[in-house]
């Protein structure tokens, strides 16, 4: 696959792992609602910006008579509103999706502290 030797290789692989180990949180119900709130501010600031863009685009018409200047802003101005779209879409799942790991962990934890230990 690479040029590498095998024990460069096999170094680097093991100080990535061992990085990512090091740094990782353990996740927490109050984590995730955080990050929910960081997504719904971002899914919230880009429907303000699709819906500010896309009364721009509505109030400055085209102010050419050039057929395909008229047909490349169209897909361009199409464009532009649908990635703002996607922004959204995507940072408003990204929410609903942490809201519902927050509720699954909060539900998991309350069933661990209610089932009793094991008597032996």
């Amino acid at each position: 696959m690479t040029d590498l030797p095998q024990s460069v290789e096999s170094t680097a692989k093991t100080s990535v792992v061992d990085a990512t180990e090091a740094n990782t949180k353990p996740l927490t119900s109050q984590r995730c609602v955080v990050g929910a709130i960081i997504a719904s501010v971002m899914a919230f600031g880009m429907c303000k910006m699709t819906h500010a863009i896309a009364l721009s685009f509505a109030a400055h018409k085209i102010q050419s008579d050039n057929l395909i200047v008229q047909r490349i802003s169209a897909a361009v101005r199409t464009l532009v509103i649908g990635m703002t779209t996607l922004g959204m879409a995507v940072s408003g799942i990204a929410a609903l999706g942490l809201f519902a790991l927050s509720i699954q962990l909060t539900l998991q934890k309350n069933n661990q502290s209610s089932t009793p230990p094991p008597s032996t």
